[in-house]
């Protein structure tokens, strides 16, 4: 990552540690924004130094933590961390009169300006804990050098809709707050815990991330005219522990930043990228684009719940022999024993729970499919759903004590369900297992799990008395453990995360896995929507996907991301198979960009409407290429949009070559800055643009 060339000066740093070593342990912690480089091991420091107010908290039997832990045992250690540029730190406090150890884990990262924690406590007496409440991870007010507004650039969570990851501002001012949490159980849904706050009179910000896949919240309060109040935890929480046992609960991120707004952005784009995603030989992972067997064929056998061994060897030759072989070949839900039976009534949703190959179909398991696509070069992944069982089937059966249950209104489809308690110690230990060896034997180089029901509900109703938040404590840090376990057994494969779409996006998730199929809102077959998606999520991630069913530049172009999955039926009559090799070839000169930094051009204003135009900037600073790309909508009846490039150097001069056209001009970097014309003569039509520094 490119160094930023301010500095705290030396006489601000030593002002700055005697206020923190000075600060009242029962005050609030105080994080006077320093700018944009901050002395990261000085940070942490400053921050959990003996008797300084810590940036998180909670209340022991009622009483808050600022009363008490400065009077507990401190102990600080330096942690050896798997990235050499990161450093780490644990504090413990324990007091042995309360039986009660807390543990924070720092770990920082000096060259971009990142701290992330999490929080960790154990009971270390012979009887059961007082009562943990209100934890909050991240409990501390952000003071900026300026008064005025603090604005908190967020994006709607995922509602399975064309608003899904829709950019939102909300400029709180002086008693002004706001507040989040998502619904059901799984992280993103309905909200999304990835946040910019930015002061635009300080010209400085922060990005925030919150890591938990449960029932997390946030709350921004403006405290004053120039400080901003900031917490995060778990929304179900209080509760003992029994002697011995030892929780986690959520972990934060900040990443400081200083400049404008995309430029907190894309520092956390490149961040995430170089320390936070999946690396494989020491390289980031970028062949990310899918295909399955002719997606959606008709009822009664939709999805794959017909699909043959045979029928998918055969497609896997018909795609080589068409030159148009995907870097993974994707087997999507429905290949499980049962999911076929549709004569009865049973189809892939109504059979989870039954995590045999159904030998029906394929009498030799998977293993000639993934020979078949490892034969033409590509990888082999594989749908599951191990956390929804269907009551009846297999797991439900065999393995009833893992099974939880809560109340459902009648006759609604979910009082059919039940939840693997992946929080069961035994239960994880033996999933790991069970899925580890069938993915071997059946020659799977990729995971994908999805995750269609809502949690939460089977959680608390399944809590003991005064344990509240328990269940879903245990289930989530049994999820990491699963998933870090396939990560490691394979250290090649790459786990795709999906919840009914994209439902589980947070800053634990994303270090394990990736959405391919952000939205569920793909099956509403509306191009315009994934146009959408890929605008809003970009600001904050920058590896996601969705589908594509028609090879028309439009529809393909308004699916393009970071990755990518085309389910053209390449077995009807009268498709175009030069068509599509047009657009994978378009792809794959492109989709390098898409790990770059991202400039929004039409703004952060309701984008959903049929008759807008839509327009992104992808850029390399590196090299000073980069590509523009614009959508005019079915119903837009202006034929030109200005947008405005950034990124570029002002003096120096930009050649743009029109992808459809191949017509070129050249620009000054200040130009393009100052305006570009973008022009489509005909609605629902699109342009793609290249740019090369000269």
């Amino acid at each position: 990552m490119r160094k930023r060339s301010v500095y705290l000066s030396s006489l601000f740093v030593a002002v700055l540690m005697s206020v923190f070593s000075t600060v009242s342990a029962s005050a609030k912690a105080v994080v006077n924004m320093p700018g944009d480089k901050v002395k990261v091991s000085a940070w942490i420091d400053a921050r959990f130094s003996k008797g300084a107010a810590l940036p998180f908290s909670f209340k022991l039997d009622g009483v808050p933590s600022s009363e008490f832990l400065g009077g507990w045992k401190r102990t600080r250690e330096v942690l050896a961390h798997t990235d050499p540029s990161a450093v780490s730190l644990r504090y413990t406090w324990i007091s042995s009169k309360a039986g009660l150890s807390v543990v924070c884990e720092v770990t920082g990262y000096p060259e971009s300006n990142v701290v992330e924690w999490v929080v960790r406590f154990r009971n270390t007496s012979g009887q059961n804990s007082g009562q943990l409440s209100d934890v909050k991870v991240a409990d501390m007010r952000m003071t900026f050098p300026s008064s005025g507004p603090v604005e908190v650039h967020y994006a709607e969570g995922n509602k399975i809709s064309r608003a899904d990851y829709a950019p939102r501002t909300k400029a709180l001012g002086e008693g002004e707050n706001i507040h989040f949490e998502p619904s059901g159980g799984r992280s993103s849904s309905e909200a999304f815990p990835f946040y910019n706050i930015e002061s635009k009179a300080s010209g400085q910000g922060a990005m925030m991330a919150i890591g938990w896949t449960g029932t997390w919240f946030s709350d921004f309060n403006m405290a004053g005219l120039r400080s901003l109040d900031v917490s995060a935890g778990m929304v179900n929480f209080d509760l003992y522990l029994k002697p011995g046992e030892e929780i986690r609960v959520p972990s934060v991120a900040f990443l400081f930043w200083s400049g404008k707004q995309m430029d907190g952005h894309n520092r956390f784009r490149r961040f995430l990228l170089e320390h936070r995603y999946r690396k494989t030989q020491g390289r980031q992972v970028r062949n990310y684009l899918s295909s399955g067997f002719n997606y959606r064929d008709p009822q009664p056998f939709g999805e794959y719940s017909c699909i043959t061994s045979e029928w998918a060897t055969a497609m896997i030759h018909r795609y080589q022999q068409f030159g148009l072989v995907p870097d993974i070949f994707w087997l999507d839900a429905g290949w499980h024993t049962g999911a076929s039976d549709y004569q009865h009534g049973q189809n892939w949703a109504s059979t989870t729970g039954n995590w045999t190959v159904d030998a029906k179909r394929f009498p030799q398991g998977m293993k000639p499919v993934s020979d078949a696509a490892h034969s033409v070069g590509a990888k082999f992944m594989l749908w599951f759903e191990p956390e929804r069982v269907v009551k009846g089937t297999q797991w439900s059966l065999e393995h009833k004590d893992w099974m939880i249950d809560c109340p459902q209104p009648e006759g609604s489809e979910q009082s059919g369900w039940l939840l693997f308690d992946l929080g069961d110690d035994e239960a994880c230990d033996w999933l790991c297992k069970y899925y580890g060896d069938l993915m071997e034997e059946n020659g799977v180089d990729w995971y994908r799990q999805d995750c269609n029901i809502q949690p939460a509900p089977y959680w608390a109703y399944n809590d003991e008395p005064g344990r509240k938040g328990m269940k879903e404590i245990r289930h989530i840090e049994n999820l990491y453990r699963f998933w870090d376990y396939l990560l490691e057994r394979f250290p090649e494969m790459v786990i795709d995360n999906c919840a009914s779409g994209g439902k589980r996006l947070d800053w634990e998730t994303i270090s394990r896995s990736v959405p391919l199929w952000r939205s569920d809102y793909y099956h509403y077959d509306d191009p315009d929507g994934y146009q959408c998606h890929t605008y809003g999520l970009n600001y904050f991630l920058p590896v996601h996907g969705t589908g594509i069913l028609l090879p028309d530049k439009y529809s393909f172009r308004s699916s393009l991301s970071s990755t990518l999955i085309y389910n053209w039926k390449i077995t009807e009559k009268g498709v175009s198979v030069i068509e599509m090799q047009e657009r994978l070839a378009e792809y794959r000169n492109i989709r390098d960009y898409y790990f770059e930094d991202y400039y929004p051009l039409t703004g952060d204003g309701d984008l959903t409407g049929h008759d807008v135009w839509l327009a992104y900037q992808m850029h390399k600073p590196s090299d000073g290429s980069g590509i523009v790309v614009a959508f005019r909508r079915e119903e837009s009846t202006v034929d030109h949009c200005v947008v405005h490039l950034e990124g570029l150097s002002p003096d120096k001069h930009y050649r743009l070559t029109d992808s459809d056209t191949g017509n070129h001009v050249v620009r000054t970097g200040k130009e393009l800055s100052d305006g570009l014309r973008l022009e489509l003569s005909v609605p629902k039509s699109s342009l793609l643009i290249k740019y090369t520094e000269q």
